[in-house]
């Protein structure tokens, strides 16, 4: 296991306002309306959810990094835990032609939405209960979404991971360093579940023998 950090750069260049989530509309609200992840969460108000979830490029250089990183070929598989509408994916087969590509969210709504060439590869399913073999896929990702679950469907989630998986995974959750962290955290979330400090998450990654890399996202 390694931390590996290949999405922080995407993140940063997000700026919150993190006190006027909280004032500008009913928190309890805005989060009831996301846990829907239907239009609201992703092509809705900025207030509940992303605020117009579309291809702009911007996964590119991850799936890059990814590429490279786990020396990716032609005719190898690679599963997307919470791919939404699968950008991700797309450029992942931009970057490595014939790569066999997967992809797995709660979401009808952005399978539905998701870029024409890769909708056939998506799968409407929760992380809990994946519809695969074991030992099938070469590289798992899931990229901020196991934070999304409750913990006992947490450790269902990581140990789902395992078995279908082989060698290669790579998890990105949200996680806090301290009460400002946690405070920002808190006031920014839509849809969070687990709330873990870098430690917790650790302890999880060993209970469940999750074997693979993985790295947290701060809200500074």
């Amino acid at each position: 296991m390694a931390y590996l950090d290949f999405t922080t750069s995407i993140h940063s260049k997000t700026k919150r306002d993190y006190i006027a989530r909280v004032t500008e509309y009913p928190k309890a609200e805005a989060a009831k309306r996301a846990k829907k992840f239907d239009f609201d969460y992703w092509d809705g108000d900025r207030k509940t959810g992303y605020g117009g979830f579309v291809y702009d490029g911007r996964w590119a250089p991850v799936a890059r990094k990814l590429a490279e990183h786990y020396g990716l070929q032609k005719g190898q598989k690679v599963l997307d835990i919470g791919c939404g509408k699968g950008f991700l994916l797309h450029d992942l087969m931009q970057e490595v032609p014939g790569l066999e590509v997967f992809g797995l969210d709660i979401s009808q709504y952005a399978i539905n939405h998701a870029k024409t060439e890769i909708k056939p590869l998506l799968t409407q399913g929760c992380a809990t209960n994946l519809p695969y073999e074991n030992n099938t896929f070469d590289l798992i990702i899931s990229i901020n979404t196991l934070h999304n679950l409750y913990c006992y469907e947490l450790d269902k989630a990581l140990k789902e991971i395992e078995r279908v998986g082989k060698k290669n995974k790579y998890i990105v959750v949200e996680s806090y360093r301290n009460e400002e962290e946690k405070a920002n955290l808190l006031y920014w979330q839509l849809t969070c579940e687990s709330f873990c400090t870098p430690q917790e998450w650790e302890w999880w990654f060993r209970q469940t023998k999750y074997s693979g890399d993985y790295s947290l996202i701060f809200f500074e």
